[in-house]
């Protein structure tokens, strides 16, 4: 006997096929909302936020098999306005308003995702998809080996993941180490507007459930975006990180928003003690580019880890693990340093709540004792 929710799933599955031809029609370019300037390599300069609407207007125009689902993507152009315009083009059969249940509308996604559909399932905020953890880990991240390799999910969940701004203990939470633990799941966590439209791109073609952690501070900020990352058919594979500043005396590991505090971070003791510093970008939690830590971390002999999550069972923590299971342990000069967030609920009170996450004196002071310089000298 099939189950109301079961039917419910099949019913939308079946709209959504049904209504593919239909919402194509519509025409509504994004290209002139898009917020670019020239440079003189021919690259453009391109927010966070335009660089994800664009990518997902590229791939809903070039699979009618994806769709976005989640609170206010349609008429309000998504709480953060990543969805901006696509209503427009896609109509409201692919680009779909749901009510405040996220238990309800990610069992909808993944049930759409089982069906062979393609579906892009946004959260407000990750802290959210709390309510809907049973769906996330046990439907779509364990079916494909429960099912003994029969059952794919192809399934993209995405929305703003860590610390923003006085948002409070229950809106800030970090869950890079979370699903970084679960078997069967790709966990994501860009930096860069190249970093964000090559990886969304490929987590929404990956046939695996994808975790896509964006950070809401980012939204805004602005990076230079090259002709070739320009294109429709710019795809960053999953799982290899990216050295965004060459050095030679240690290794700084982070992801997402901390690296603008490394770079930073870098320059400063540049500066100051004529340390050369190199920065790693992960880009993807699950699964690790270990290959690209082990070989920085050789070429230095140095290195510490940068996150705003928790300190206990962190990313951090896993990477220190995995340098000492390996052979880039014998090339260190000195312990890797672990800097996260701190051991507390996120503060309201911003006072508090600056000093509760690393910034640019707190890297600064991690490569200073790695490397015995200023106070530990």
């Amino acid at each position: 006997m099939v189950s109301n929710i079961a039917k419910t799933a099949n019913l939308a599955s079946s709209v959504l096929k049904s209504s593919v031809a239909q919402s194509l029609k519509i025409n509504h370019p994004l290209s002139q909302s898009v917020r670019s300037a020239g440079t003189a390599a021919g690259a453009t300069t391109i927010t966070v936020r335009d660089a994800l609407n664009k990518a997902m207007e590229e791939e809903l125009d070039r699979d009618p098999d994806v769709f976005l689902m989640g609170e206010e993507v349609a008429q309000y152009n998504g709480a953060y306005k990543i969805s901006r315009g696509l209503l427009d083009k896609f109509g409201p059969h692919r680009i779909i308003d749901t009510p405040i249940t996220e238990m309800g509308f990610t069992g909808l996604c993944v049930g759409a995702a089982l069906s062979g559909l393609k579906p892009i399932c946004e959260f407000m905020t990750i802290n959210f998809a709390m309510q809907s953890i049973d769906q996330i880990i046990n439907s779509a991240a364990k079916t494909f080996y429960m099912s003994g390799g029969k059952q794919p999910c192809n399934i993209t969940f995405r929305g703003p993941n860590g610390a923003a701004a006085g948002v409070a203990a229950q809106h800030s939470q970090d869950y890079s180490a979370w699903y970084g633990s679960i078997p069967g799941m790709k966990v994501i966590s860009p930096f860069s507007a190249e970093d964000y439209r090559g990886l969304i791109k490929a987590a929404i073609r990956d046939p695996n459930p994808v975790m896509f952690l964006e950070n809401e501070l980012l939204y805004g900020e602005s990076f230079e975006l090259s002709e070739e990352a320009a294109s429709p058919d710019f795809v960053i594979p999953i799982g290899k990180a990216k050295i965004e500043r060459e050095g030679t005396d240690v290794s700084v590991i982070s992801h997402t928003r901390n690296l603008l505090f490394c770079l930073e971070a870098a320059k400063v003791v540049k500066e100051k003690y004529g340390v050369s510093v190199e920065v790693l970008n992960l880009r993807s939690i699950k699964p690790l580019d270990l290959d690209a830590i082990f070989a920085t971390v050789k070429k230095t002999g140095h290195a510490i880890t940068v996150e705003a999550g928790f300190p206990g069972f962190g990313v951090g923590s896993e990477i220190c693990a995995q340098v000492m299971e390996s052979e880039a342990f014998d090339y260190l000069d000195a312990p890797i340093e672990r800097i996260t967030g701190c051991e507390v609920p996120t503060p309201y009170a911003k006072s508090l709540e600056d000093f509760a996450f690393p910034d640019t004196p707190t890297v600064v002071r991690g490569i200073e004792k790695v490397l015995s310089l200023g106070e530990w000298a």
